[in-house]
């Protein structure tokens, strides 16, 4: 990845703070919250939702539609253009498909890291035990369980928070069961669970950039994880270079 010769991008350089400024909307909000899209070598404008590639860039928190219709009406091309000082650059085709299987990809990855460190739970029986025990802070069905069995396990968790009769259930993944599968090595990956309140956090973050792009806006019922399934409309979109 690259940033044209001598070009400052933004007032906001490396090692300011975590606040990004949209240059379509000027508005603000955390870099955490955005993603950042990156220059490779000869100009193509790619996804960097780790934030890792060396130079600035731009950073985005538009939701799908919104990002298509942008460079549908070339506005993406033109605030690019604008902090770029007219530099050659190339939007692909399907930005937008790969902006979404990398926020995919980052979320099972650290779904998966977490499998590794011992605090992901998986299987009904001991995602149970566990939740009536109060030891799961984040629960998680995929999208093609069956309702019954999510039903079953919200249930126990809420005994074990002593949170009967609040509605708090588990979020469901905008992923299926195959997928969960294939990501974490596993067979039949239905539900999952975390019993730390530290990684229910790191993969809420994850969650909540995918859900955001897709156009989905899930409430959290406990106040930091437990989330429903009750979609709205989407946030703001706001771009931001670093």
């Amino acid at each position: 990845m690259r940033n044209p010769r001598n070009d400052r991008v933004s007032a906001e350089i490396d090692g300011s703070p975590a606040e990004r400024t949209c240059i379509l909307s000027g508005g603000k909000a955390a870099r955490d919250e955005f993603i950042r899209l990156a220059i490779s070598p000869d100009g193509m404008v790619l996804p960097d939702v780790h934030a890792r590639a060396p130079g600035r860039g731009a950073w985005i928190g538009v939701s799908r539609d919104e990002l298509e219709k942008a460079i549908q009406k070339h506005k993406l091309k033109g605030a690019l253009a604008r902090a770029y000082k007219g530099a050659a650059l190339t939007i692909p085709d399907d930005l937008a498909d790969r902006i979404e299987a990398a926020l995919v990809r980052a979320l099972t990855d650290r779904i998966g890291l977490e499998l590794k460190s011992g605090r992901l739970l998986m299987g009904s029986d001991r995602i149970a035990q566990n939740a009536r025990e109060g030891k799961v802070e984040w629960l998680a069905h995929a999208s093609d369980a069956r309702e019954d069995g999510a039903r079953k396990l919200d249930q126990a968790w809420r005994v074990g928070r002593e949170e009967e009769g609040s509605g708090l259930r588990g979020v469901r993944l905008p992923l299926d069961r195959d997928t969960l599968s294939v990501a974490l090595g596993r067979d039949n990956v239905v539900h999952l669970a975390l019993n730390d309140s530290g990684a229910a956090q790191r993969v809420e973050s994850q969650l909540q950039r995918l859900l955001h792009f897709q156009g989905q806006v899930s409430s959290r019922q406990d106040g930091t994880t437990g989330m429903d399934d009750e979609h709205g409309a989407a946030p703001a979109a706001s771009v931001t270079t670093n």
